[in-house]
């Protein structure tokens, strides 16, 4: 740890009743036994929730599947990540001489981790309605730029629109089997991407509706990497 922890806490417009709580959400696994996983647990469970219901309320419109994709694009390791080196997190963590030396502060699943971690100490100190108060404050540029026109595309248009903006290959689809009577046919249709080592299977009644779920799978898989 570099920085002094309630010097981050002022950054962070937090003031903490038990300071403890807020060391240990900044102390890293590789620091010792008492870290910060514990409540890294409970910070992504708030988080989690948090989003949700604001995205439930900000998009009435929206569908299950929708407001899935829309929460993974904002809670994912990259993202928490990214809002965690705005805060300048990695200079206030606790690293073993290990972590340290390798340049931890630097790593996503750990500055994700410490975030999420931070959440969790908030709700044990002040409880849920200020964490979730903080995290809205914290998520607010990123709420207010998200848009239904993307997400509301079918999957196929998602996943070649996301190998055409990275220049490359288009996603190729293939049938591997049918099955059932004709009035109850079960297409398999495999998806290969540039970016996944293995192909992606989907399943439909038609070849559309499988080619469609198949693009699903490999656009997850996709997210999932890159998180």
């Amino acid at each position: 740890m570099i920085g002094k922890p309630e010097i981050l806490g002022r950054k962070l417009g937090l003031k903490f009743h038990n300071s403890a709580l807020f060391t240990l959400a900044l102390t890293h696994r590789s620091a010792g036994a008492k870290n910060n996983e514990r409540l890294e647990f409970l910070g992504d469970a708030i988080l989690g929730f948090v989003i949700a219901q604001q995205l439930y309320e900000q998009f009435p419109e929206a569908s299950e599947g929708v407001l899935s994709r829309l929460r993974a694009g904002l809670v994912n390791q990259q993202s928490l990540a990214a809002l965690a080196r705005k805060l300048d997190l990695g200079n206030y963590l606790k690293l073993g001489s290990g972590e340290l030396k390798s340049g931890g502060y630097r790593r996503d699943s750990i500055l994700s981790d410490a975030l999420e971690a931070i959440m969790g100490s908030i709700v044990l100190d002040q409880g849920v309605e200020v964490c979730r108060q903080w995290i809205l404050k914290l998520f607010a540029d990123d709420l207010a730029k998200l848009s239904l026109d993307n997400w509301q595309k079918d999957p196929k248009t998602r996943l070649q629109e996301l190998m055409q903006s990275r220049q490359l290959e288009l996603p190729e689809y293939t049938l591997v089997s049918l099955s059932g009577q004709n009035h109850a046919q079960l297409f398999k249709v495999q998806c290969r991407v540039a970016m996944l080592d293995q192909p992606c299977f989907g399943t439909g009644t038609s070849r559309k509706k499988a080619e469609q779920a198949a693009a699903e799978q490999a656009f997850a898989a996709l997210h999932k990497e890159k998180s």
